[in-house]
Formats: structure tokens, C-alpha cells, sequence
């Protein structure tokens, strides 16, 4: 770093901060306008899916509509009446309806996938096709990764449009279940608990646009506040030497400020949305049990208001309570995906993928072929990358257990962070999928293939890992990055070397041919090494047990972006919370009560995952 760049990138958080910490609700409306037309159009190019779909769901709302009105007439006309028999039958009746549910779930999926599949299959082939055209017209500048970077985000828009319809046609049919129930009940019971339902859902859906916008803001300083440490960190000398450390630390302290400030935001926003879900889900009940003189006076009997009670409790609520978090957590993120393919950062930096321009790509492609092929996408046929079934491991007999009845599935091409105190487990846990622990209960598979009575050759070809002390041998550079694929190409090499941004030290070093000096090496430039080593390597997982501790926060997010994009799954063991942000999903380790979601979702349910944070985050 020059004295010039001293001054320079100093300046940069001062337009970074307020330009990404000032993202008005207004972009998440902007984002919604430039998504919603092509998507719009998608949808009424497949009636004919739409009416099965919606045709296979009316099923459902009778069965909604059955169980509480059987309830309320076993008990007016049954067993409050003193006739049992009659009593049995109507419950005998709400039981056929629920036992109809199985051939109503396959019906309802089967049209789902005639749904779901052509926007998948659209998005990849434009994926693939964008690609392919930025090679042709630029081989200089294509990107290798590209196809593979963009093809993982399209299986995120997949299962999050997947979730999306599901979650919404269950909310919509069982509503009207529900709704015609209360109606056939009494009417009085639309006037009691039908405003705080409209209430509490046009107080969600108003917070969609604003926590995307905010989210997105959130995360965006949360990698700018990790790139300028990285960049300080990387420059102090010179910024000793040119005495700019006065506007270097108020640059960055206008970062952090902003940092702050959307983090504010944000949990102004979750509030909001948390009043929204008690507004909707638990006044419709309260007020039904306060308004029961009344509704008694009117001439309600004690049957329907069981019956209305039913209808709320066990239907309505609940359906209420799955969309608002479906449309919390995957609508916002398939928002902000789509979005930032728009902005043309997938491509780019991100591998994200989406945007109104693949959708309307998808659109004019499956049209075409929309009888030609329903491929199963690659993620159903293949095996998980790594499963355990209730396994436990403990270290002696009689101890306690540090992993105990463990289950956990790793889908192919997955990002799992491994959270959780000093000692609790995370290394017994990368042991176990590596292969090197052997559980005392339980079973351990790597792509489908059990663990147990494997040699290490074997495994070797199941997957990576690669542990804090990063391992370099007196040798070639070469002959480091082959050890696990020893017939790896230059081609495949440079890529490696090209993508963890390695090329630096290999350069230093004197090429893919010069003789490694281990103990010449830092501990971060060993890891680096290991690092592309792994990322040569054929294993469907690779597994990082602290093995990026020693880089510096954006050495360490270039290393795992590169390494997610990488086929296969990536297991991180995370010691800064922006490797916990960046996966997938994340397992939260607490002694015999593991849990796993996403970064938002533990935030809230994870008392554990929340101090952690705090900890990362300096309280």
C-alpha cells in the first residue's frame, strides 16, 4: 500500500457507508416492481398448472372445513344432546377427511413440480447460455466458475419459489375452509375474529419491501466493515509512515456508524413484523374468547363456538403463522437474490442469480420445450454429500456424550457453518464426517456410501478436510496442490491458485514448479496452500475446521466464497460471524440440544447463537 492508496482507500467508507446504510424501503418496492411483471407472466402461461394445482387444493379446504364443523355438530347434536352415537358419527367423519390427506399431498406435488421445474430449468439454461456468450465474445476474460456459481443460485430460487407456493395455496384454501366453517357456524363469527386476521396480514405484507431493503443494506455493510479491517489491517504500516491514521480511523468509524445504524433499521423492521404475527395469530382467539357472552346472547351454541375455536387454533393460526414466516425468511431472500442478479452481481462478484430478465428467459425458453423434458434436478438424484443418523460419540466409557443422537443431512453442493462454544464439539463433529472418529452409536454416510469399514484411500475420495495446523511438505508447489488429485492438470491448478487469489504467493514462491520451504511459510500462507490443495481435490465435501483462522477477514470471505462455488458441499467450522452469515444454513452446537436454520431464523430462536453473535460482534 502507497502512500497515495494510504489516503485514498482511506476515503472510500465515506461514500460506501451512507450510500448502503441509506437503502430506503423504497428500494425493496423497486425490487418488487422490477420482479413482479415477468413473474407475473410466467404464472399466466400455466393456467392450466395453476387450476390443477388450485383444484387438488379445494380438496383441502374441505377437509378444513369438516373438521370444525363436525366438531361443533358432534357436540350440539351428539353428546351434549345425550346422543353419543350420533356424537361418534360426525367425529367419524372428520376422521375419513383428514385420512383422504395422503392422495390430496401427492396430487398437490406432482402439479407443484410442473410449476416449479420449467422456472428452474429456464434459469440454468440462460445461466449457462449467458456464460457461454461472455467466452465467445471474450475469451480472455471468461469465468470458469460462472456455470456452476450460477446454477447453485438457481436451485435457491427453485426451493424458495418451491416453499413460496406451497406455503401461500395452504394459506389461501384453508382460509377458505376455515372462513366458510366460521360462516356455516354463526356469521356473528366473521365479525369478531375477521379484523385482526386482515389486520395483522396487511401489517406483514407492508413490511416486506422495507426488510428486504434493510436486510440487504445490513448485509452489504456488514462485508464492507469486514473488507476495510482486512485492508487496514494489510496497510498499517503505511498508514503509520504517511500519518493518516486520524482520517483512516474516521473513515472507518463513519463504516461502523452505518453498520450500526442498519442494524437499527433492520430491528425496527422486526419488530414491526413481530407485532404484525401477535396481531394476526393471537388477538383473532382472545377476542373470540371475550366476545362469548355476546356471541352466546345472539344464540351461538356451545358446539360452534368449540367449533370456531377449532377453526382458529388448529387451521387458521397456524396456516397464518407458516406464510408470514415463509414469506419472512424465504420470500425476502429470494427478493434480494433476484434483485442483485438484476443489478448484474451475480455474474460478477456474488453468484447470485435471479432478476426479472431470467425469469422472463425462462419464460420464452420453457415455453418452447415445456413438453419436452421435466428433468429431475441434479439435487433429488444424488445422495446427500454427507448424512448422521442418530449418532453418539463419546470419548470414554461412562462419560458424557459429546455428540449424543445427532441427526444431520448435508445436501449436495450445501454451505453449513458450525457454531458454538469453546470445547462443545465442533472438532468431534468434523472427525466424525471426516471419517476419523468412529461414533459408538449410530450411522455416518458420505455421498450415500456408509463410513464404517472404509480404507483412507477411500475415503479420500469422499471428502476433505483440512485442519487448523495446515499441513505443507518440503516439495514442488505442485506436488502440494496434487497430493489429493495427483493427476490434476496446470489448467486446474492455475484455477485453483486463480480462484483463493493464491496467485500472489505462488508467484512469490516461483511458480507451480519451485521448491516450498515449510518453515519459510507463515501460518496464513500455509493455509492458503491447504486451502487450494482442497479446492483441486475430486471429495463431493470438503470440511474447514478453523482452517481460514489465520487469514484476515477478506482473505478468509474470498477463500470461502471460492470454496462454496466449488461443486460439492463446504462444512466451515466459523470463528467470525461473517462465516456463519455467508453459509447456508447454520448447526448451533449446545451440549445434547444442537439447532439448525438460517443466520435470521436462530437469531430468534436461539438464545446461545445470540450471544455468540453478540461476543463476534464485541457486545
Amino acid at each position: 500500500m502507497t502512500a497515495a492508496k494510504a489516503r485514498a482507500g482511506a476515503g472510500r467508507p465515506a461514500r460506501e457507508a451512507p450510500e448502503a446504510a441509506g437503502r430506503p424501503a423504497g428500494e425493496g418496492r423497486g425490487a418488487l416492481r422490477r420482479v413482479l411483471p415477468p413473474g407475473r407472466r410466467f404464472l399466466l402461461r400455466r393456467k392450466g398448472v395453476l387450476v390443477r394445482l388450485a383444484g387438488w387444493s379445494l380438496l383441502e379446504s374441505a377437509q378444513t372445513f369438516l373438521g370444525g364443523y363436525c366438531l361443533a355438530r358432534a357436540l350440539d347434536e351428539g353428546f351434549l344432546a345425550g346422543r353419543t352415537g350420533r356424537g361418534l358419527g360426525w367425529l367419524a367423519v372428520a376422521a375419513v377427511a383428514i385420512l383422504v390427506g395422503g392422495p390430496l399431498v401427492r396430487g398437490v406435488f406432482a402439479q407443484l413440480a410442473e410449476l416449479v421445474e420449467p422456472l428452474r430449468d429456464g434459469l440454468v439454461r440462460r445461466a449457462v447460455s449467458r456464460s457461454l456468450d461472455a467466452a465467445v465474445a471474450d475469451p480472455a476474460r471468461a469465468d470458469g466458475t460462472a456455470v456452476s456459481r450460477l446454477t447453485h443460485q438457481t436451485e435457491i430460487v427453485r426451493d424458495s419459489f418451491a416453499g413460496l407456493v406451497l406455503t401461500a395455496r395452504s394459506f389461501v384454501f384453508t382460509a377458505v375452509g376455515a372462513l366458510a366453517g366460521l360462516l356455516a357456524l354463526a356469521p356473528q363469527f366473521l365479525l369478531v375474529v375477521g379484523p385482526p386476521l386482515a389486520l395483522g396480514l396487511a401489517l406483514f405484507l407492508a413490511t416486506l419491501a422495507p426488510m428486504a431493503a434493510a436486510q440487504r443494506a445490513f448485509l452489504d455493510l456488514d462485508e464492507a466493515v469486514a473488507d476495510r479491517a482486512g485492508t487496514i489491517g494489510a496497510g498499517l504500516r503505511d498508514i503509520v509512515a504517511c500519518g493518516t491514521r486520524t482520517e483512516v480511523a474516521d473513515h472507518a468509524e463513519r463504516l461502523i456508524e452505518a453498520g450500526a445504524r442498519a442494524s437499527g433499521v433492520l430491528a425496527r423492521w422486526a419488530a414491526v413484523r413481530t407485532l404484525a404475527l401477535g396481531v394476526a395469530g393471537q388477538l383473532p382467539v382472545i377476542l373470540l374468547l371475550a366476545a362469548t357472552p355476546w356471541l352466546l346472547r345472539q344464540g351461538v351454541t356451545a358446539g360452534a363456538l368449540m367449533g370456531a375455536l377449532a377453526y382458529l387454533v388448529q387451521s387458521l393460526l397456524p396456516a397464518l403463522h407458516t406464510l408470514m414466516t415463509a414469506l419472512g425468511a424465504a420470500g425476502t431472500r429470494l427478493l434480494v437474490v433476484l434483485d442483485r442478479f438484476e443489478d448484474g452481481t451475480a455474474g460478477a462478484t456474488t453468484g447470485a442469480t435471479g432478476g426479472p430478465e431470467t425469469v422472463r428467459a425462462a419464460e420464452e425458453r420453457t415455453v418452447t420445450t415445456d413438453g419436452a423434458t421435466r428433468s429431475v434436478p441434479r439435487a433429488r438424484r444424488s445422495p446427500p454429500a454427507a448424512e448422521l443418523r442418530s449418532v453418539t460419540l463419546a470419548y470414554a466409557p461412562g462419560a458424557p456424550p459429546v455428540l449424543d443422537r445427532l441427526d444431520l443431512t448435508v445436501g449436495p453442493g450445501e454451505h453449513l457453518a458450525v457454531v458454538g462454544p469453546s470445547g462443545i464439539g465442533k472438532s468431534t463433529l468434523t472427525g466424525v464426517l471426516a471419517g476419523l472418529l468412529t461414533p459408538g452409536e449410530g450411522t455416518v454416510l458420505l455421498s450415500g456410501q456408509p463410513v464404517a469399514g472404509r480404507t483412507a484411500r477411500d475415503l479420500a475420495g469422499l471428502r476433505v478436510l483440512i485442519p487448523q495446523q495446515a499441513y505443507v511438505f518440503t516439495g514442488t508447489v505442485r506436488e502440494n496442490l496434487c497430493q489429493l488429485r495427483p493427476h490434476a492438470s496446470t489448467r486446474e491448478l492455475v484455477r485453483a491458485v486463480e480462484a483463493l487469489h493464491a496467485d500472489a504467493l505462488v508467484g512469490r514462491l516461483g511458480g507451480l514448479d519451485a521448491t516450498v520451504e515449510p518453515g519459510t511459510l507463515s501460518q496464513g500462507e500455509r493455509q492458503l496452500l491447504a486451502l487450494c490443495r482442497a479446492y483441486v481435490s475430486p471429495a463431493a465435501l470438503m470440511v474447514l475446521d478453523e482452517a481460514t483462522c489465520h487469514l484476515d477477514p477478506a482473505a478468509e470471505a474470498r477463500a470461502e466464497e471460492a470454496l462454496a462455488e466449488r461443486p460439492g458441499a463446504l462444512v466451515v467450522v466459523a470463528h467470525r460471524l461473517s462465516s456463519a452469515r455467508r453459509a447456508g444454513r447454520v448447526l448451533v452446537l449446545d451440549g445434547t440440544r444442537p439447532e439448525c436454520g438460517t443466520h435470521g431464523d436462530l437469531l430468534s430462536s436461539s438464545a446461545l447463537y445470540r450471544d455468540l453473535t453478540g461476543h463476534w460482534q464485541g457486545g
